[in-house]
């Protein structure tokens, strides 16, 4: 158990610290090939983990390649400039529009699209509208808010969602009609907790003549409208496919491709750059940091884990749900959320609960994987990443700063949304 504990930590550590640049995924492998060394894992684990995240991993992938896509088309600030108008000036309208902007595309994109891609574009809308900095903060703090409170819906949403969804093998639209509902009310308390914390530091109005009209943003049009029709088709394919067994990851994959071939044709976007830029080392990551924690596993602490789920399980749904949420919540800010989902995915197999007691846990190890991360700088790596973004447009957020924001802001939300699944549940 200490050696698994001890392989866990540093790798976790390089992970996020990145010395000299180390690509996560290399410092993942470094880690599963340790464990392997040193016994904590066998070579029959890879193909049993490989199981786990192929499909997940895959989709990710692919959905990211569209994302980066439709940004380079300019369809993102297509939207960003449209919401601008329809605010009317308003400065309180225009923030909450943008929220909504940002769990819509959190909800289709996924949180790490949601919150990488938005934010220079908000940034740059605001520097249009002459916003100063405190009214910058606040919008570019709700940007990657709403990224991860708002990656619930779908099994598409969020990276960690799939990995769930597949490890209990919920469909698609079980998954949807589930966390739909409770999605919705994480965006209304987010909404609700966004404007008490930020509220005063937003302009009251400001001059829509400012911005650029929506249709100059657009910079290949085949791609633009080739989108619209993608994005559709791959909604379509979610629901009505996936019940026959074909993968998300397919379907994502078809949808990418052809978005290629639509943009291929053009000269306007660069596809090799696009393909480059894709997230290839989650691949990587996925193999890698799940072996890591496959060797926790192994050595036993899933099972303690679960004899603490059993305990929630004693009181029931409501129970079960808050007790596993805050529990995950609170490893995912730590030890962040990737590893987290399936250290609370085998720990909710190796337990005792059945029935809704066990539905309850499953869901709630997702909420908790999705939102917890939101307390710590380290949570997720699409947090770090977006951190790094902001510095490189001139906006740094100090890491004291941001524990002290994400922890206010998170506790609240995240105690709604259990309640609402709980609710739902219990319905």
């Amino acid at each position: 158990m200490i050696l698994a504990l001890m392989i866990f930590v540093v790798t976790i550590t390089l992970v996020i610290w990145q010395p000299k640049g180390l690509p996560i995924g290399w410092s993942a492998m470094g880690g599963a090939a340790l464990a392997l060394l040193l016994g904590v894992v066998s070579l029959g684990d890879i193909p049993v983990v490989w199981n786990i995240v192929w499909n997940a991993t895959a989709a990710f992938v692919a959905i990211i390649i569209i994302s980066l896509l439709l940004d380079e088309a300019g369809f993102f600030e297509w939207a960003a400039l449209h919401i601008g108008r329809w605010g009317g000036g308003h400065g309180r309208r225009l923030f909450v529009l943008f929220v909504l902007l940002g769990a819509a595309v959190s909800a289709l994109f996924a949180n790490d699209g949601a919150a990488l891609i938005l934010t220079p574009i908000v940034i740059a809308m605001l520097l249009a509208l002459g916003y100063g900095p405190k009214a910058t903060l606040a919008f570019v703090m709700a940007a990657g808010f709403i990224a991860d409170t708002a990656s619930l819906p779908l099994v598409v949403s969020n990276l960690v969602n799939i990995v769930s969804a597949d490890f209990f093998d919920i469909g698609f639209a079980d998954y949807a009609a589930v966390m739909v509902p409770v999605d919705l009310v994480s965006i209304a308390a987010t909404l609700v907790v966004l404007l008490l914390f930020f509220g005063r530091d937003i302009p009251s109005a400001y001059d829509v003549d400012r911005l650029a009209a929506p249709s100059t943003a657009i910079r290949d049009r085949a791609t633009f409208v080739a989108g619209w029709v993608v994005l559709a088709l791959l909604l379509v394919g979610f629901f009505a496919l996936e019940p026959m067994g074909v993968p998300v990851s397919a379907v994502a994959a078809v949808g990418a491709v052809v978005l290629l071939a639509v943009a291929g044709r053009g000269t306007a976007i660069s596809t090799t750059r696009v393909l480059r830029e894709a997230p290839w080392q989650v691949v990587i990551f996925s193999l890698g940091m799940y072996l890591v924690v496959y060797g926790l596993r192994n050595a036993g602490l899933t099972d303690h884990l679960a004899g603490l789920l059993d305990r929630f399980a004693e009181g029931g749904v409501w129970t079960s749900t808050f007790g596993t949420g805050f529990l995950i919540a609170i490893l995912s800010a730590i030890a962040n959320n990737m590893p987290t989902v399936l250290i609370g995915a085998l720990s909710i197999e190796a337990s005792s609960a059945t029935g809704i007691v066990q539905e309850a846990m499953i869901y709630a190890n997702v909420i908790g994987s999705d939102l917890g991360p939101k307390m710590t700088p380290i949570g997720s790596l699409a947090t770090l990443l977006w951190l790094h973004v902001l510095a490189r447009k001139g906006v740094r957020i100090g890491w004291g700063y941001y524990f002290k924001v994400g922890v206010v802001l998170t506790v609240p939300v995240l105690t709604v949304t259990l309640a609402a699944l709980a609710l739902r549940l219990s319905l």
